[in-house]
Order: structure tokens, then C-alpha cells, then sequence
């Protein structure tokens, strides 16, 4: 009888999370693809993007993304360094949306308003690693992940994988989700933060940058979209040609650097398309960001702040850049943005990629 007790008892346990609660911990890893000199890691936890090493110009190899040391520390971040976002990346306007005439209403984090899905999302659970090849002509890892009907506020059960694939000096990431019984909308990013001096190299505002796009979404006070665009001309966001980062950040108090949404150029319909170049001269390192997604966010590491990281570097504000293919925020809200709701006919897929160089395209040469 004492026994059946126990079992009950740890059944209980069990299915109110505690059991699991405890164990999750036991469970985060660390995994490595290596091509050569150039190599990543990432952890279980987030489908997290842990490191990026590679060479710059004199052969020396540097880690370029922030995080932390212990991939048990991403269980605490606040930052989103280097994590797979979602269910709906960036921010939801009042914590609610209507789809198909039902109401929805979300888990508000970010005064009243819904960021990166609220605090229990794609970032802040484990990932089931389906797929590991460390090392040889393609490493690759693939992490799935199912979210559940309710889970944040949203609606219908979504199975979602996460691919990390390594080329010769390129990085493919592949986000896919399928709706398994409900539309629902579906914006995932991946979140890293990049300086290429190295992640403990100091600020990036003499790093240069291009964005190929020649319009903004327009945001409140509240950095929600007021469905409005506006060319990026004759203002501090416009980086069409290349402009060192630091040039006109001071221009724009309101968020303390850049935090805004880049509509793409580009022809429609391809698989993918050059979204941003960035240049660090100093380490001679070039990367290169394509995608198939419509926006891109640009974000200096605005709010990060006395954040101990790797080595214990400590992070502050625009120690690094965020370049994040995406949706465009709060698309759910606005019917004149391009659509984020994923059907069982219609799945999901989110190719980013990366490719990484010394090699200085000749428009940055006068920097």
C-alpha cells in the first residue's frame, strides 16, 4: 500500500511539472560542428546559438557572438543571446490579436504588450535533438520542438525544427514549423549577437554596415508598429550605402541606438536574397546575411546592460548588433503587412544564411 503511494504521489509530482522542473537541467547540452578552422556551438536549450569561431585577416581565431560560458546559464538570459524566438518573434501591440474572429489574448511582458511570445516561449525550453553530424563534408544538427494549443495564448499545436548547417565559411539556418489542427501566426528568429572583432572586443560602433532596405515600419513610443512605412532616406537609418554604425547613433534618443525594422528590397518569390553585408576592418572580417524573410531588425544591444558573459566579459549596451530576418512585428495586427499565420496547408519555412569572410567588398574599402 506504502508503495502504490509513493507511485501516486510521484505521478503527481510528475504531471504539475515539479519532477521535470528539476530534471530539465540534467538535460541541456552542448553540441559542436567543426568544418576546419571554422566552428559553432549550440545547446539543446533555445535551439540557442552558442558560439561562432572562425579566423580573421591574420589567421587568429575569435568567438564573434555574445553569450555565456556554461550552456546552463542561457536558463537565466534575458537578452535572448544567440536563441531560436518564437512562437511569434518581436513584439504583439496590447498582448492580443483576433484571428478568424476568435480573440486571443497573450501573456503581456513588456509593459502591456507581448515580447518574443512572452516568458515561457521557443527560447526558454528544451529542444529534442533529432539530428547530429559533427564533423565531415556538411556537420549539421537539426532540433524539434512541440508547442502546444495554448501554449503563450496561441492557438493550435505547431511542430517546429530548427537546422544549424555548416558550408565551407557559411552558416545555414533553417527554421520550418507546421500547424498540426489551427492557423496561427509564426515568426521565428534567430537572435545572436554579433560583433566580429571578437564578443569581448569592446562596442561595435566602428563596425560598417549595409542593409538592403529602403523602408522602415514606423513604431510608437511603445516601439509597436503603427502600420505605417517610411523610406530610410535622409535619415540616420539609412544604410544603403555602407556607414559605420557609430556615425549617426546619437541621433536617435528615442531607443538609445538602433532597434527598427528594415522592409527587404529584393525580388519576390526568390528562395533567398542579400539582406546585410557587415565589415569589422580592424579584424578584417566580412559577414554576409541572406534570407527569404520580408524584414529584417536592426538592434545595438540597446538594453543590455552589466550582463556577465563569457570569459566574465562583462556585456553593456551596443557591445554588439542584432540582424534579425524576420516578419515584420506585430504583423497579426496589421492586415497590410505580409501574413504570419501558418495553416495546416500552409507550413512554415525561414532560411537564414550566413557567409563569413577577410575578403572586403570594395564599397566598404573607404572606411
Amino acid at each position: 500500500m506504502t508503495k502504490i503511494f509513493l507511485l501516486l504521489c510521484l505521478l503527481l509530482l510528475a504531471s504539475s511539472g515539479f519532477v521535470h522542473g528539476f530534471s530539465k537541467m540534467d538535460y541541456i547540452r552542448l553540441f559542436e560542428l567543426k568544418k576546419g578552422d571554422f566552428s559553432i556551438k549550440v545547446t539543446n536549450w533555445g535551439a540557442t546559438l552558442v558560439s561562432v569561431i572562425l579566423p580573421d585577416k591574420n589567421g587568429k581565431l575569435g568567438d564573434i557572438v555574445l553569450g555565456y560560458d556554461s550552456p546552463k546559464a542561457y536558463t537565466n538570459d534575458t537578452s535572448y543571446f544567440g536563441a531560436t524566438v518564437g512562437r511569434v518573434a518581436n513584439r504583439i501591440g496590447g498582448a492580443q490579436f483576433t484571428l478568424n474572429g476568435i480573440h486571443y489574448k497573450l501573456v503581456a511582458n513588456e509593459g502591456n504588450n507581448t515580447l518574443h511570445s512572452g516568458p515561457k516561449a521557443f527560447s526558454d525550453v528544451l529542444w529534442k535533438v533529432t539530428r547530429y553530424i559533427k564533423d565531415g563534408e556538411k556537420p549539421r544538427i537539426t532540433f524539434s520542438y512541440h508547442s502546444y494549443d495554448g501554449e503563450g495564448g496561441f492557438p493550435g499545436d505547431l511542430l517546429v525544427t530548427v537546422s544549424y548547417i555548416l558550408g565551407k565559411n557559411s552558416l545555414r539556418i533553417i527554421m520550418k514549423a507546421k500547424a498540426l489542427n489551427k492557423p496561427t501566426p509564426v515568426n521565428m528568429v534567430n537572435h545572436a549577437y554579433w560583433n566580429l572583432g571578437n564578443h569581448n572586443s569592446g562596442n561595435i560602433l566602428d563596425e560598417v554596415v549595409q542593409i538592403f532596405g529602403s523602408q522602415v515600419t514606423l513604431f510608437d513610443d511603445h516601439l509597436i508598429p503603427t502600420g505605417q512605412y517610411a523610406s530610410v532616406k535622409g535619415t540616420p537609418y539609412d544604410f544603403l550605402e555602407p556607414h559605420i554604425v557609430g556615425e549617426r547613433i546619437n541621433q536617435l534618443p528615442k531607443t538609445n541606438g538602433y532597434d527598427i525594422n528594415y522592409v527587404l528590397d529584393g525580388e519576390k518569390g526568390k528562395e533567398i536574397k542579400l539582406a546585410a553585408i557587415v565589415v569589422d576592418k580592424k579584424s578584417g572580417r566580412v559577414m554576409k546575411l541572406f534570407t527569404n524573410a520580408p524584414g529584417l531588425q536592426f538592434y545595438t544591444a540597446n538594453f543590455v546592460k552589466n550582463e556577465k558573459g563569457k570569459g566574465g566579459f562583462v556585456y553593456q549596451p551596443r557591445s554588439a548588433l542584432c540582424l534579425e530576418s524576420q516578419a515584420f512585428p506585430d504583423s497579426v495586427n496589421h492586415p497590410n503587412f505580409p501574413s504570419t499565420i501558418v495553416t495546416t496547408e500552409k507550413p512554415y519555412k525561414h532560411v537564414l544564411l550566413l557567409k563569413f569572410s577577410t575578403k572586403v567588398p570594395h564599397a566598404f574599402s573607404q572606411f
